[in-house]
């Protein structure tokens, strides 16, 4: 009863990586290579399990969010430029998250012109007049809803015994589209802004000192679910577009795809993961900017404030919602285009933030005898250094793809 009464932060923040641009990746990694990515998640999970168990201990901990951390030990100069970086990276992540629920509507035959409005008017009033236990309570059910691409991967009637057999034997392949696609699968899984959110949510719930194993199951237990949503896209996409060569190049073309192969309802259940996982993560990363800059701006936050009690909180959150729905409207902005842009500036941040995280939670001063153990030290040292490795790589195939 004590873990269900803290759940929430781990699991929504880690399940909101499984957003628009996670799915359309897990789809083309199945698409494009079939079960030869499965035996990998588990490592992604567990680089993913400890950056996301270090940002619990510290909300919980210090009681206070990352970026006012950073802005108490780096000053304000840096701060400052740090969420310059990540507006920007987030503001893409917003459009590239409306541009997955206009997508998504196009396969109910509904126009994104009503639904793109409709969707940033329903999480725009959800945050400014809700709480955030009621909150909280709808991204959890969102999060629950990731299931439907479990029912899709059993629709696609997957060989199960290939399937096993590729998640437990390891194939590194040394060809470059191969490589890029495994960049890619870690580079999405840890992006700036979840960092943000984790530590600053974990702060508006109010968990406690006492309640921090619960906390760090929180975290793991998200972890572990975002690794079994892959897993099964995969399985799904690789099961239906890989076995007869099918191309797709987006998640709702992928679910278009899969209707001859699959049925009618594996490309309905896919194409409501999309719809959802779009909604939610279109809630969540404005909220994580509003959260990040109200904190290094030493101003009032919290889903529970009334907008006249901190009116730049929601300010800020609701013009990240309406820009976002905008431009995603407007005539000739390329999505992918989005996509690229945002990646380019996580790849920018992210090593800076992983770095600051891990010298912030090895500080007596700020964690005093909650730093990391040695084992945990080279455990998250050596994924921060994966991690960031992987996506400059990342980066740099991009620059000179562009």
């Amino acid at each position: 009863m004590l873990f269900l009464a803290v759940m929430g932060p781990g699991i929504v923040t880690a399940s909101v990586d499984n957003d628009a641009g996670g799915i359309t990746t897990y789809t083309l990694a199945g698409a494009q290579f079939g079960y030869k990515f499965l035996w990998s998640l588990p490592l992604i999970g567990l680089a993913l399990a400890v950056v996301q168990e270090m940002g619990t201990r510290m909300g919980v901990v210090t009681g206070k969010g990352l970026a006012e951390l950073i802005r108490e030990r780096y000053g304000v100069r840096l701060t400052l430029l740090t969420m310059g970086v990540l507006i920007l990276a987030n503001l893409a992540n917003t459009i590239s998250e409306f541009a997955g629920v206009a997508a998504s509507v196009k396969l109910f035959g509904v126009t994104p012109f009503l639904a793109v409005p409709l969707a940033a008017a329903l999480v725009g009033a959800m945050v400014v007049r809700g709480t955030y236990a009621a909150v909280e309570r709808i991204f959890l059910g969102a999060s629950l809803f990731y299931v439907v691409y479990v029912f899709s991967a059993i629709l696609a009637r997957p060989p199960w015994g290939e399937v096993a057999r590729q998640a437990l034997r390891p194939s590194l392949h040394l060809d470059s589209g191969y490589l890029i696609m495994f960049i890619t699968l870690v580079g999405t899984t840890i992006a700036p802004w979840m960092q943000f959110y984790l530590q600053s949510s974990i702060v508006d719930k109010g968990v406690r000192l006492r309640e921090l194993r619960y906390a760090r199951w929180d975290a793991f237990a998200g972890s572990a679910a975002t690794v079994v949503v892959a897993f099964f896209i995969i399985v799904a996409c690789a099961a239906t577009l890989h076995r007869f060569g099918v191309d797709v190049k987006t998640a709702d073309e992928a679910a278009l795809a899969i209707e001859p192969l699959a049925g009618r309802y594996a490309k309905l259940l896919f194409a409501l993961g999309l719809l959802n996982a779009s909604l939610f993560s279109a809630a969540i990363v404005p909220l994580s900017t509003a959260y990040a800059v109200c904190e290094a701006l030493g101003w009032q936050t919290g889903v529970d404030r009334r907008p006249r009690e901190a009116p730049g909180f929601f300010t800020i959150y609701l013009g990240m919602v309406a820009l976002g729905a905008a431009l995603i409207l407007v005539p000739g902005v390329d999505p992918i285009w989005v996509m690229f842009y945002s990646q380019f500036l996580n790849g920018l941040l992210l090593p800076a933030i992983l770095v600051v995280m891990l010298v912030l939670i090895n500080d007596r001063d700020v964690m005093g005898g909650y730093v990391n153990s040695p084992l945990t030290n080279l455990l998250a040292w050596g994924s921060a250094f994966l991690v960031t490795a992987l996506d400059l790589f990342l980066l740099l195939a991009m620059l000179r793809g562009a």
